[in-house]
């Protein structure tokens, strides 16, 4: 085979390879069109708050209480712990006496604690479900639902069934992204939208109708970073099956 052919092979290889991800239409936030789209959309109540309480998830595993703790903390639900664990013990030596430095805030790794869910098993110590044993890294859409509650948050947990329309589905998340004080957590599959990796979940932060497109907060940015997603891309990120059924949003009420 020539130089030349191979060359072309391999480039048509590449592009064939890069156009499901490409097709999917995903548009970084941090891009000039993204920044354009939050600045004209009409859906972006939650945005502001959402991203003073933002951070990503410490690993792989933690989507789920990552997400929970930043919409808790933006909701002001529940009673939110003080963290001690990043004060050393010198931290407080030259303290005056009484002084706290910490603040109460609802962290990934807090949350866990009141959840069904142990932490063992959301790291992977295999769990019963539905009569079988087996591995269930991070939180189904179901499993996160039971954690909020246990929070104290008032929740609406939505299963995108097979047969649920689209246009329910989308008029749902932007009636919430254009109300202040409740938020919107999405559970999909990376793969499924053009992207790398499996079961992912994340806020979402805005919605712009020129582009028909949701702006996800994601809260692993060393793997996706925000993004903005087209609804019909998101929606079928959120048909997909995830254990014993599909995956979906949880809608979260603020005080």
């Amino acid at each position: 085979m020539s130089t030349w052919l191979r060359t072309a092979l391999a480039t048509l290889l590449a592009i064939l390879l890069l156009a499901p991800a490409a097709a999917e239409g995903l548009l970084p936030f941090s891009s000039d069109e993204g920044l354009a789209r939050l600045a004209r959309s009409t859906a972006r109540a939650d945005f502001a708050v959402l991203a003073n309480q933002f951070e990503p998830q410490s690993n792989g595993a933690f989507c789920g209480p990552t997400s929970a703790a930043i919409v808790l903390n933006a909701a002001r639900a529940g009673d939110a712990p003080r963290d001690r664990s990043r004060l050393q013990d010198q931290d407080l030596r030259h303290l005056p006496p009484g002084a706290d430095l910490t603040v109460p805030r609802h962290t990934q790794e807090s949350v866990i604690a009141r959840g069904r869910k142990t932490r063992a098993q959301v790291l992977g110590e295999p769990l019963q479900i539905e009569g079988r044993t087996l591995r269930d890294f991070g939180y189904q859409l179901r499993q996160l639902d039971e954690l909020l509650r246990a929070h104290g948050a008032t929740t609406r947990m939505v299963v995108v069934a097979d047969e649920k329309p689209e246009a329910e589905i989308r008029a749902d998340l932007i009636a919430n992204l254009a109300r202040r004080g409740d938020y919107a957590i999405v559970g999909y599959r990376r793969d499924t939208v053009g992207q790398k990796g499996g079961g992912h979940l994340s806020p979402l932060g805005a919605y712009d109708a020129e582009s028909d497109a949701f702006l996800v907060l994601d809260v692993n940015p060393a793997s996706a970073g925000w993004v903005w997603m087209p609804t019909a891309t998101l929606i079928k990120g959120m048909r997909s099956f995830d254990t014993v059924e599909n995956r979906g949003y949880i809608l979260v009420e603020g005080r």
